[in-house]
Parts: C-alpha cells; structure tokens; sequence
C-alpha cells in the first residue's frame, strides 16, 4: 500500500468557516484511498475490482439481516449485477480461493457464501498497515470523540444505502 500519493491534511480555507466544504473534501479523499487500496488488493491477487466488493459483502454479511450467511441473490441485488455477471464474479472468488459456495443443510437448494479462512489470512496480512494506522489515529481520540464518529458513520452509511436504493 502506498501512502504517498496523498497529500497532507490541509485546514479549512478562510472562506469554509465552519469547515462543511473541507469536510466533502476529506470525505471524497478517504474513499478515494480506500478505493485505491481496495484496487491494488484486487490486482494483486487477479481479482477485478468488483470481486473485491463482493468479498467484502460476503464478509459483511455475518453481522446483518439476521446473521443469515450471504447469498448470491442478494450479493447480486445488493451490487446491481447480472445473474451472468454474478455468477463470473463468483467463479472467479470461487478458483481463486477467497470464497466457498456451501449448500444449506435446510434447504439444499439455497446456496450460502461464505470466506474462505485462508483467505481471510491473506487479506489479514495485506491489510496489516492500514489496520495498524487506524489503531494510531484512533489512539488520538477519546471514547466519547470515537462515539460521536462512529454515530457520524453509521448515519452517514444509512443515508448512502437510502440514496443507493
């Protein structure tokens, strides 16, 4: 991962008193990192770019909607793909070894996706430096300034699946 394409936080211009601009700003710039970071992940391991959103819908998945295991249905609705399209992505999850595809013991003709744990080892290691400066940045804050930032994401994640849909 590289951390030198970026330049240094600057202050809010004069004319930005309250900062709202700057803040658009920095928002815009820290997705665009992440985005850049997501796309050299994908490179390095053959992956297109989308695939990588896949996995992280997989992986997200644990924690949502009941704690159901993703499905390639709603991984497709969830990224407004083909089924044909779906399905290539997760082929190529699939061989590439980031996803199992696992049968429900219920109901053999539902299809749960699930991340492969040596995956999960590799995106471990490649992620390490971005995981080890978030641990530093948010060392910088209190817990009730982490609190205010994560009511802040959180809402700011709703508003963006509200948009989306």
């Amino acid at each position: 991962m590289r951390d030198t394409d970026s330049p240094p936080p600057s202050p809010p211009p004069a004319d930005d008193p309250t900062g709202l601009y700057s803040f658009a700003v920095l928002l815009r710039r820290m997705n665009a990192e992440f985005q850049r970071i997501a796309q050299e992940f994908a490179q390095s391991q053959g992956l297109h770019p989308t695939d990588v959103q896949a996995l992280i819908a997989v992986l997200d998945a644990d924690g949502e909607e009941e704690g159901e295991p993703m499905t390639p249905g709603r991984l497709r609705k969830r990224m407004n793909l083909t089924s044909g399209a779906m399905t290539a992505c997760l082929d190529r999850l699939e061989k590439t070894g980031h996803i199992r595809r696992v049968r429900a013991a219920d109901d053999r003709r539902v299809v749960h996706l699930h991340y492969a744990e040596a995956a999960r080892g590799v995106a471990r290691d490649y992620f390490r430096p971005l995981a080890t400066g978030t641990d530093a940045v948010r060392a910088r804050f209190t817990d009730d300034e982490l609190r205010v930032v994560v009511r802040f994401l959180t809402e700011m994640n709703h508003q963006l699946a509200l948009v989306r849909r």
